[in-house]
């Protein structure tokens, strides 16, 4: 998935590479989901042609219908199987009327025809016309009858616009599309997300949907939650966060959506730190142009350098770093942002001019990130894929430093998706000149993963993504203690 088509690239704890919704349900839930939670065409196809391959199907003629929507409910089962789930939710991805849905459809369908207890809820679009300056049903009405065509009647109706829905809207929508009054559910824009949950309850939902599936109704307790809304909108003083990147720009528009996950660690930290977080977005390529841009950066409370892949924007990237470093600007860098720290560090420091990450210039006299010796050895047989390290994995941490301080314990678990590492080789030299590498992989010990300095507000760097553990009501700590030096 292309970061500036698809927004990020959520990592789960064993390693799947998905959607950055589940990363949304894993925030909103506060619960760890695997790679087994992203059921894709390519794995239906590919599972039903082995099978029949296997002769698993013992002489049956395999066709689209039944065979797969078959696999589509047993993966289904099996997440909530393996889960001990009392309760499954399943998005279909795309819109109504996607050729690319449609056999998922099919499978919500006769899960409901086999008498599974299923629900089925719709999420339809009111625009509200400016120069009209009404909110038109007719687009829920049509995608309603579209999805009934498939065999579905919607038991909820969601109306997300950018106002609640009126009266008169769930009247229509009510007779229409043949759905309760009572069932039709106002999902409009809010500045913060968060409040969605609050949103809900004020119209019932939660206790509507266990009467649908005949479950006794329960009393909610979202006061914890209910705080951190208020923390998150009432933040005594703003910090201004600069986040320095390059996977923002997609033909004439900007999608934020790339770092999605570093925003909402960012909200997290903010709300714990009883702060607001004025985020802006700074094109590294525009440094690149005119490095008298640089001087922008001093506008910041802090600056974040986050991950990416590929050589557009380093040079400048690379130069925002010097410029944070040499003016005392809280840092933190996520990945890719680490990676350039180091090789910042090891040039303008360490004396080493052109010191580089391999990944950008392969034939730099100091490679100071650097694929690993087995790394190179796969690849030298075509295993590319299998030189990432992905997923959760344990670091340990080293005492009297930042991050021992911010984790409070010696070993932690943290997700990664990166292929360079930080060069061994280079290690003792730039130690020796003041950076400190406070956190190494528990299984190659000489591989260091946490870098920071001391002599510093903050400045900190991981090779993993910290933002992936980050959760509204337990913010990862190194977003909160890069927040607390902002603040």
């Amino acid at each position: 998935m292309r970061p500036t088509e698809h927004g990020e690239v959520w990592v789960t704890e064993d390693g799947g590479e998905i959607d950055q919704d589940l990363g949304h349900y894993e925030r909103f839930l506060d619960v760890t989901l695997s790679k087994e939670h992203n059921i894709t065409t390519g794995q239906i196809y590919r599972t039903v042609i082995e099978k029949e391959r296997h002769g698993e199907f013992l002489g049956q003629t395999v066709e689209v219908i039944p065979h797969i929507p078959n696999e589509v409910i047993k993966r289904i089962k099996i997440v909530g199987e393996k889960t001990k789930a009392d309760f499954v939710l399943v998005e279909v991805g795309g819109v109504v009327g996607d050729y690319q849905n449609i056999l998922f459809l099919e499978a919500a369908r006769e899960m409901k025809l086999q008498g599974e207890n299923v629900i089925h809820v719709h999420v339809g679009y009111l625009p509200v016309l400016e120069h009209l300056g009404e909110m038109k049903s007719k687009p829920i009405q049509h995608s309603v009858r579209a999805l009934m065509s498939t065999g579905i009647i919607p038991d909820f109706v969601i109306c997300r616009s950018d106002y609640p829905v009126d009266e008169v809207r769930k009247d229509k929508i009510a007779m229409f599309c043949n759905v309760k009054k009572e069932d039709i559910i106002s999902n409009p824009n809010l500045e913060n997300v968060y409040e969605l949950p609050l949103i809900f309850e004020e119209q019932d939902f939660g206790n509507k949907i266990l009467q649908k599936i005949h479950w006794i109704a329960k009393k909610s307790n979202l006061a914890e939650w209910k705080e951190f809304v208020e923390a998150l909108n009432n933040g005594t003083k703003t910090v201004k966060i600069g986040i320095v990147g390059k996977y923002f720009d997609i033909g004439e528009y900007k999608l934020p959506d790339s770092y999605v996950s570093v925003i909402e660690a960012i909200k997290h930290a903010a709300a714990n730190n009883d702060v607001k977080a004025e985020i802006s977005w700074i094109d590294s390529k525009d440094f690149e142009k005119n490095k008298r841009k640089l001087s922008m950066l001093k506008e910041f409370n802090g600056i974040i350098v986050p991950g990416g892949f590929g050589g557009s924007g380093v040079n400048g990237k690379i130069l925002a770093i010097q410029y944070i470093r040499e003016n005392n600007i809280p840092f933190l860098g996520l990945c890719y942002g680490l990676q350039l720290a180091v090789a910042e560090f090891a040039r303008n420091v360490c004396g080493l001019k052109d010191a580089h990450t391999t990944e950008i210039d392969p034939k730099t006299k100091h490679p100071v990130i650097d694929f690993l010796p087995w790394q190179k050895e796969l690849i030298k047989k075509n295993q590319y894929g299998a030189t990432m390290r992905l997923g959760g994995q344990l670091v340990l941490i080293r005492k009297g430093t930042l991050a021992r301080k911010l984790y409070g314990r010696d070993k932690i678990v943290e997700r990664f998706r990166h292929r360079y590492e930080i060069n061994p080789k280079y290690v003792k030299l730039l130690e020796k000149n003041g950076f400190v590498f406070s956190g190494r992989s528990s299984k190659e010990l000489n591989v260091m993963q946490i870098g920071e300095l001391p002599n510093h507000k903050f400045f900190a760097g991981s090779q993993y993504h910290p933002e992936f553990t980050s959760r509204p009501l337990r913010p990862n700590p190194l977003f909160d203690g890069f927040i607390k030096a902002c603040k």
